[in-house]
């Protein structure tokens, strides 16, 4: 299990991807994000689970028709940690290749 990540590194992940909200806890991030149809954010989140089962880490998060609501922490150290960072690192390259900036 990895280890979380030091208070300053939060604040580096955090100020590194726009949109994203830091919990009132400290544990986790999330995000909301809009894409042009359901079928854009569906085609988004099944790249992501791609890669998330790469990174054996996966998101918490839900779909809406065109919205999709991420929530990235590590459960098993009960924080965030260099899993988040990778699997934050994949989520912005896949929506920048989509032409999406993270709301």
């Amino acid at each position: 299990m990895p280890d979380t990540l030091d208070p300053s590194d939060v604040e580096q992940l955090v100020r590194s991807r726009p949109g994203w909200s830091l919990a009132e806890d400290g544990r986790s991030i999330s995000a909301e994000l809009t894409f042009s149809s359901f079928a854009d954010a569906w085609g988004f989140m099944s790249e992501i689970a791609i890669e998330a089962d790469k990174l054996d880490h996966h998101p918490e998060w839900s779909n809406v028709y065109n919205r999709v609501a991420i929530t990235l922490t590590t459960h098993d150290a009960s924080g965030l940690t260099v899993r988040d960072v990778a699997l934050a690192k994949r989520i912005a390259g896949a929506l920048a290749r989509r032409g999406y900036g993270e709301e």
